[in-house]
């Protein structure tokens, strides 16, 4: 269940000139937190803006008590949010989603992530190289996106870094890569977070080769509560029904969802 706590800043650093990772001390939210659950944050002490924000969790760091959150400055509320001090507190709900990305006897995994969609999957490669080999696939804009680049390094069997132009890296896209290994390693799952276009695609190439998969969805969300219907997604079923990306996911298998 989740829990509203204020949580202390212990360590703020800056990874590119609008990207900050947090590191906040908070037991309750360390503790219970899975691979593909999100935070509520509170980003400034007034009303305004109104609205908390869903951050995913980065990494989790049970026996410290600590667990990380990156973002990216793209507006007014993340704004007030980097304006934060270490040693100060932060007003956050946490951790939120029933559906989390969940390992099973699987061997050979593909984690696929493009732009700031990689963040989430920090903490499921992490725990994921403890039982399987962990094929990690990257994808970014260009050269100046890449990020985390020595962090999923240490942590993952292989990792492949695209960028769409070529200038860093592999040339193309994530998945062409990881289309291009799933017979020669033997993939038999995959999890994915990044935007809309790179998860159609991945749905599509688990479904045709019938690959378990999961993946994460990004969605705008004003409650985070499953009260106001807000960030709602259509399921995969004869009759029409929906779910609810904060309160039955963000995680989901592929074949239960249309995108």
């Amino acid at each position: 269940m989740p829990t509203n706590v204020n949580v202390k800043l212990i360590k703020k650093e800056l990874l590119k000139p609008d990207i900050l990772k947090f590191t906040c001390e908070s037991k309750e939210i360390s503790n219970s937190a899975k691979p593909g659950q999100f935070i509520e944050i509170k980003v400034s002490e007034s009303y305004e803006p109104f609205l908390r924000r869903p951050i995913s969790i980065y990494n989790i760091d049970k026996s410290n008590n600590l667990f990380e959150f990156i973002f990216q400055i793209k507006g007014r509320g993340t704004n007030f949010l980097s304006n934060v001090k270490e040693g100060e507190f932060i007003d956050i709900i946490g951790p939120i989603g029933k559906g989390v990305f969940e390992l099973k006897n699987y061997k050979n995994i593909a984690i696929i992530g493009g732009g700031i969609g990689i963040f989430p999957l920090y903490e499921l490669t992490k725990q994921a190289r403890q039982c399987a080999n962990t094929n990690v696939y990257l994808g970014f804009r260009n050269k100046e996106f890449v990020v985390l680049e020595e962090e999923f390094k240490e942590i993952s069997t292989n990792l492949t870094i695209t960028t769409d132009d070529g200038s860093y890296s592999k040339s193309g896209f994530a998945i062409d890569y990881l289309k291009k290994d799933i017979e020669e390693k033997n993939i038999d799952a995959i999890y994915a977070c990044g935007p809309l276009p790179m998860l159609k695609a991945v749905k599509k190439l688990a479904e045709d080769k019938n690959i378990f998969c999961q993946i994460s969805l990004e969605q705008r969300m004003a409650c985070a509560v499953g009260a106001c219907m807000g960030c709602s997604v259509k399921l995969a079923t004869k009759e029409v029904h929906y779910a609810r990306v904060c309160k039955d996911g963000p995680v989901f298998n592929c074949n239960a969802v249309e995108i």
